[in-house]
């Protein structure tokens, strides 16, 4: 048989499906890196067992589930005033399309302010420095522009609150949750060195610090990393716009904003 008329294969080592015999477009049974989905795991697994599976390649220890368990619900709403959310919160008030609202969260909370890619540098430190001081202090004392990136150079230390005068009291809680559960090497180091750590930064740790150094302590790459601070975020961008959608962009919680006709009329 010719290559033009072999039939072509779906090619992926995270997932394999036998089809149905009376229908090869259904599915009878799907393994997600050799567990049976269907007929193991559901009902037996978590969300976080299947999310870990998927990443992975490998099915997750009782404490690294409880951790990623825990982080995602650290993450899933970080409020109102994080530029992710607001964004979704626009896109509901404007009665946009479902999608179109999380898009607006994805693309405003994928960057270097509290967003995917402050997540994914600051794991970077991680795979690079370790629980090496000097090598954070002389990481964190000026990160520079990469040649060739489509990213600007940081405007703060990644992990770190650009704002923030101490720790929030929100992000003490989750790394020492985080670390309680003993995962890893970074979220107790990072415990214990937090002063110095903060002092190098010159700026508090900030709730994507924790994030990346969790990510790192459960195995994940930065790349990862990035990609799932970005997916665990959105159930609150998606509860809040859809709070929106009926209020109308009148009743938004940041105010209106008035408009002057040429007349000198005003409205709202």
């Amino acid at each position: 048989m010719s290559d033009e008329k072999k039939p072509h294969a779906i090619r992926t080592r995270i997932w394999r499906e036998e089809a149905e015999s009376d229908n090869p477009f259904a599915t009878r049974a799907a393994y997600c890196n050799g567990y049976d989905v269907y007929g193991e795991m559901l009902g037996h697994a978590r969300w976080v067992d299947m999310l870990y599976l998927l990443f992975r390649n490998e099915a997750p220890t009782a404490s690294q589930a409880d951790m990623l368990d825990s982080l995602a619900l650290a993450l899933a709403n970080p409020g109102p005033r994080d530029a992710s959310v607001h964004a979704a919160m626009c896109g509901g008030a404007c009665r946009s399309t479902a999608a179109s609202s999380l898009m607006a969260a994805l693309a405003v909370g994928a960057g270097q302010l509290a967003g995917g890619r402050e997540v994914f540098l600051a794991m970077e430190g991680w795979a690079l420095c370790g629980a090496d001081i000097g090598a954070w202090q002389q990481r964190l004392s000026g990160l520079t522009e990469i040649p060739g990136s489509i990213w600007p150079s940081p405007e703060h230390p990644p992990g770190f609150d650009p704002h923030g005068v101490s720790t929030a009291t929100t992000v003490k809680q989750t790394l020492s949750c985080l670390a309680g559960f003993g995962v890893g090497t970074c979220l107790p180091w990072l415990q214990n060195n937090l002063s110095a750590m903060e002092a190098a930064a010159g700026r508090p740790l900030a709730l994507s610090g924790v994030a990346a150094a969790a990510f790192a302590d459960l195995g994940f790459t930065p790349e990862q990393g990035e990609i799932l601070h970005l997916l665990l975020r959105l159930p609150g961008a998606a509860a809040h716009a859809l709070e929106q959608r009926p209020l109308g962009y009148k009743n938004f919680p940041f105010g209106t904003v008035e408009l002057v006709e040429e007349s000198g009329k005003e409205r709202t």
